[in-house]
């Protein structure tokens, strides 16, 4: 899922990099009388959710997984998918919310799901199966806002009840079909034009929200007064407000947490155990993803597998995970890539183990045996120097830190590797569009294993204007029927067997390079609110990433204190 980060001081030293342990002290630092005020906010109401350092939004589109709107988590709380997933317990049957039951037919390749009755729109207007229907129909007239990594054949409506059908079985894609699609109005987006590019300034969903005011300073949202009440039992939310402000970066993340300026947030923050001690901020960042380098396989030189492979070879993961990511994040242990241990009942054998060592001997043997020669200090290929520009946020202080590190080893294997620091919004458009080299990303945060590899390799994703997943632009037949096949798995055993080709692609041709197992960052404040998920207990009810689609199972289980 997104990287959600502290820019922490970067120090380089003989060659290493160290982190360095300001932030602990900083976040000590802030007045009394800030805390008060903000936690009489958080008293009266307010959730002040803070998860990347983006500029200001510019409008509201549910298709638009890379703009500032969908990167706060802004989004999932105006627009509603069908079900969403426990990604806390992804064996869990799904919460239903605009729909209340699904069944599969004709071996999996069709999908009927019966529509919550009930429902209105944010202004007023009754929701109903036709605006299933038509959101659906959209995806399959529009395959560049489709995320689902499958064609839709059709899309039909009888009453209350809407039918997918699709070319292949689609068992283990249920996550992508029915929790990761925004139901959208008929009503506003028959007339929106491109769906792919509108912006609406005034977005009408079905969610618990709706929008007061966005500018410079954030976005502000208060209660919809026409939410049906969510799938809990509930009226609605408890919390009257929420506020995403726009940060320039998250250096007072931690600052802003232990004073209750901020009671949501999902960062990368070193040195939070000291910090926060006796203070009520609870970390909650299991291991949901797997992080890779991804690779543009449309230009040189990371088009070349040779070049790939020794990368692979030359990068030191220990490192990345015990310094750029502060011992927070674990190093990447498949080739196939595969997020260990939370899969690791799907791990195929004879995948091999990644070495998480450095090993620049071994990439220049790659480079040689494939033609390469030395030009200088730099491998080259008829003459073509090795050279390439490693791409993230320069606010994403641990991926920075992570590049800084890699482009180290890379220079010492011989490639003539840099970073490059972005601000988000300019990254975000380039990762959309493949413009890049190498670029630092985060997988799937999956229900299945199925949806990492569907996110990392379905051609159908790779669009040129709008990738919502794999970004280095694969186009692979073969690989798409191995996927075809993933997803068609309605059994344990029926997966292991789907899966395990997928992992030897990955490990044998790196599409993507895998790094460090990815955390879903989540930290919050527990003096504003109750009813938090929990690590362990009846209350581990979701993830605490507040960016995540799935943010508004949790602001529904919120109550403020006092």
């Amino acid at each position: 899922m997104k990287r959600m980060l502290i820019s922490t001081k970067v120090q380089a030293v003989a060659g290493t990099l160290v982190l360095g342990a300001s932030v602990a002290v900083a976040a000590l630092s802030a007045g009394p009388a800030l805390a008060r005020q903000h936690a009489q906010a958080a008293a009266a109401g307010t959730l002040v959710m803070e998860s990347s350092p983006v500029g200001a939004s510019t409008g509201f589109n549910p298709f638009q997984p890379h703009s500032n709107a969908y990167t706060v988590g802004s989004v999932s709380l105006i627009y509603e998918p069908l079900f969403q997933e426990n990604l806390a317990h992804p064996a869990n049957a799904p919460y239903p919310f605009l729909a209340t039951h699904y069944a599969w037919g004709d071996k999996g390749k069709s999908i009927t799901f019966t529509i919550r009755q009930g429902v209105k729109w944010s202004d007023g207007t009754a929701f109903s199966a036709a605006d299933v229907a038509f959101t659906y129909n959209l995806l399959k007239a529009n395959p560049s806002i489709s995320g689902i990594g499958s064609p839709i054949k059709s899309v039909t409506q009888s009453g209350d009840k809407v039918t997918l059908t699709f070319p292949t079985a689609q068992y283990a894609n249920f996550q992508a079909i029915a929790t990761a699609v925004f139901i959208v109005p008929q009503h506003i987006w028959s007339s929106a034009g491109n769906p792919a590019t509108y912006l609406d300034s005034s977005p009408v969903g079905t969610g618990p929200y709706v929008v007061k005011s966005f500018d410079t300073s954030g976005i502000v949202m208060t209660k919809n007064p026409n939410y049906w009440g969510g799938p809990f039992g509930g009226k609605g939310p408890a919390v009257q407000t929420v506020e995403f402000p726009a940060l320039p970066s998250n250096t007072n993340a931690l600052t802003n947490l232990i004073t209750g300026s901020v009671q949501w947030s999902g960062n990368f923050l070193p040195g939070f155990a000291q910090a926060t001690k006796g203070k009520g901020v609870v970390n909650y960042s299991p291991p949901g993803n797997t992080n890779a380098f991804w690779p543009n396989l449309g230009q040189w030189p990371t088009n070349n597998l040779a070049v790939r492979q020794a990368i692979s070879d030359a990068i030191d993961r220990t490192t990345i995970g015990t310094q750029g990511e502060a011992g927070l994040e674990a190093p990447a242990t498949s080739a196939g890539g595969l997020t260990l241990p939370t899969f690791q009942p799907f791990l195929a054998s004879g995948v091999a183990k990644l070495d998480t060592h450095a090993n620049a001997k071994a990439a220049g043997k790659v480079l040689k045996a494939a033609g390469f020669t030395k030009s200088g200090k730099y491998w080259a290929l008829k003459g073509k120097i090795v050279k390439l520009s490693i791409t993230d946020p320069s606010s994403y202080s641990d991926y920075k830190a992570d590049d800084i590190l890699a482009a180290s080893e890379l220079q010492k294997a011989g490639i003539d590797a840099t970073f490059v620091g972005q601000g988000q919004t300019q990254w975000q458009d380039d990762v959309a569009t493949g413009n890049f080299q190498l670029t630092q990303h985060w997988g799937a945060t999956a229900a299945a294993p199925y949806q990492e590899y569907n996110n990392w390799l379905s051609s159908s994703l790779a669009t040129k204007t709008n990738r919502s997943g794999n970004f280095e632009g694969l186009k692979s037949k073969a690989v798409d029927q191995m996927l075809a096949k993933a997803a068609a798995a309605s059994t344990l055993a029926q997966q292991r067997a789907a899966l395990a080709p997928l992992q030897k692609y990955v490990a044998q041709n790196l599409p993507v390079i895998p790094t460090v197992y990815g955390a879903s960052w989540g930290q919050f404040s527990t003096t504003g609110f109750t009813g938090w998920p929990t690590p362990g207990g009846t209350n581990q009810y979701e993830s605490a990433q507040p960016s995540a689609p799935t943010n508004e199972v949790v602001v529904l289980h919120l109550q403020p204190k006092g």
